[in-house]
């Protein structure tokens, strides 16, 4: 976790962790100012898209684990609403540029504070060029998908749940959470 060594306030050096009135949790407070610095967990946006029964994946060219598969993907900027980042990454990673149908999965990962947001998007255009975070973007059927070389386990899972779903027609929304990578889904 990323800790400051000085207020953002009021420049002060002297922090630490403390329960604020009414609050539930210590966090980093400032002892001159009161100023409470607040660590919350990050946004990852996403999507699937598919295309004449094919799958948009990418492969990453940058740590964590370079090579392996993964959905496009990433973090969230301030300003932007869910829906934005997770278009605006698919079009940094894949050069896709696609327009979202419906939530498809939220899960999050306590471990590392992260939260899962992904959509189900269809493609408006492909362009062919991808981000410098890619090493190679390709849609692929679903026995042409590397499944032992997919980044995370939950990614796996939720592409998994997505191809059965879209086989026999019927699309949920699911919740889930683990720290594992492996999915609990709700319905």
């Amino acid at each position: 976790m990323f800790s400051p060594s000085f207020c953002p306030k009021c420049g002060g050096s002297d922090l630490g962790l403390q329960l604020p009135a009414g609050d539930t949790h210590e966090r980093l407070m400032c002892r001159a100012c009161g100023y409470i610095h607040y660590v919350n967990p990050k946004i990852i946006a996403g999507c699937i898209i598919e295309q004449n029964g094919q799958y948009l994946l990418c492969q990453r060219a940058i740590p964590p684990r370079p090579g392996t598969w993964t959905l496009p993907a990433g973090f969230m900027e301030s300003g932007e609403t869910t829906e934005q980042a997770a278009l605006r990454e698919v079009w940094e990673e894949s050069g896709v540029r696609a327009e979202i149908v419906s939530p498809y999965s939220i899960f999050s990962v306590p471990k590392i504070s992260e939260v899962y947001i992904i959509f189900r998007a269809s493609a408006l255009e492909i362009t062919g060029h991808y981000g410098a975070e890619t090493r190679d973007c390709r849609f692929f059927a679903p026995d042409e998908i590397p499944w032992d070389s997919i980044y995370y386990p939950a990614i796996r899972q939720i592409l998994e749940r997505y191809i059965e779903e879209r086989q026999a027609g019927v699309y949920g929304m699911y919740m889930g959470n683990d720290d594992t990578g492996k999915i609990h889904f709700m319905r």
